[in-house]
């Protein structure tokens, strides 16, 4: 102390050292999700420190021949991390309401779940935020990486975005785009997009508590695509589109559910038979809607262009190539393509 003046001794700024600033405190969320595609971001944020108070998922559902109750992948992981877990069958359940109430967290997020009301969505004092599998506004709805590659496009993504009262609608926050490779089919675009999607998703979380993203309107230019849910027909290949096309539906739904069309023999038999890979090349040399095969080779002439199945799985069988198909079932040359 300097004697007399009652204050102690004035710190050289040119020495003094300056104070640390703490990192701002991580947020905690709420996390819904239910499919295997939700899980990698429930484990990245986990694994990022993030605070995860409970997880919202789906009730469990009979599956398989003996129709036991299967759980969700998402539930499944979350156990492992030992996370509460909630199943509700209704989202507006006064229950399960109060009880979100109560876990106080900061952030909902949500992959791959069911639409949330507004009783839901407006909680958070951060916001609720959805990640979806395109750029947005583009492929807003259920499949947007099947309906990515179904249009052959050479790049898609993923988006987070704020939630509201209507589908993929909602103010967006971060962007990351995914370029598509000509030999990408719906299991490597959406494990890509899955693992993308989770790194995203922490960012968001991040960059909400940290005040650094400022949400903006879908600003729509009249070229966005829908994404509907995918059905049965969907996956139908119909050699009266062109060869790329096909091959492109090929790519859209490989392994899973697989593209089909059925060989009709003129004795009324008829194969279901599913094109796990194929290529195609652009040519007018084989008739209108005529196939042949010659040397192992099956060629399908379509619209435009001639399509190739390589690898097929006949209703029933395992998968092959398109020569051991051919070697074992030798299909009737007068057969029809269905």
């Amino acid at each position: 102390m300097v004697p007399g003046n009652g204050v102690g001794p004035i710190p050289n700024p040119l020495t003094t050292e300056p104070k640390r600033m703490s990192p701002p405190p991580l947020p905690s969320v709420v996390f819904f999700g239910t499919p295997e595609f939700a899980v990698a971001s429930l484990q990245a944020l986990v694994e990022s420190g993030i605070s995860v108070r409970a997880v919202v998922t789906a009730p469990d559902k009979p599956s398989g021949r003996g129709q036991k109750l299967q759980a969700p992948e998402v539930k499944i992981k979350a156990l492992e991390y030992g996370l509460e877990v909630v199943q509700p069958e209704s989202l507006k359940d006064p229950h399960f309401l109060e009880r979100l109430r109560m876990w106080d967290a900061s952030i909902f997020v949500v992959v791959a779940f069911r639409m949330l009301p507004q009783a839901v969505w407006s909680l958070p004092p951060l916001g609720t935020f959805n990640l979806h599998a395109s750029l947005l506004p583009d492929y807003r709805g259920a499949a947007p990486i099947n309906h990515a590659l179904l249009n052959g496009d050479e790049e898609t993504g993923v988006t987070t975005f704020l939630i509201d009262d209507r589908i993929d609608t909602g103010s967006l926050l971060l962007q990351a785009a995914e370029p598509i490779a000509p030999e990408d089919n719906i299991q490597t675009l959406y494990d890509r997009l899955k693992e993308r999607g989770a790194q995203l998703v922490v960012e968001t979380v991040r960059g909400l508590a940290e005040g650094k993203l400022h949400p903006r309107p879908q600003q729509l230019r009249g070229t966005e695509r829908p994404a509907p849910k995918i059905g049965r027909e969907d996956a139908h290949l119909r050699f009266t589109q062109t060869a790329q096309q096909c091959h492109n539906r090929v790519r859209a739904f490989a392994p899973h559910p697989g593209a089909w069309f059925a060989l009709s023999a003129p004795d009324g038999s008829a194969l279901r038979i599913k094109v796990l890979q194929s290529r195609w090349v652009e040519t007018d040399e084989m008739p209108l809607e005529s196939w042949s095969i010659e040397k192992g080779i099956w060629r399908i002439r379509c619209a435009q262009g001639v399509f190739f199945p390589l690898v097929v799985q006949p209703e029933g069988r395992k998968s092959m190539d398109i020569e051991s198909f051919i070697n074992g079932y030798r299909p009737d040359p007068l057969s029809v393509l269905l």
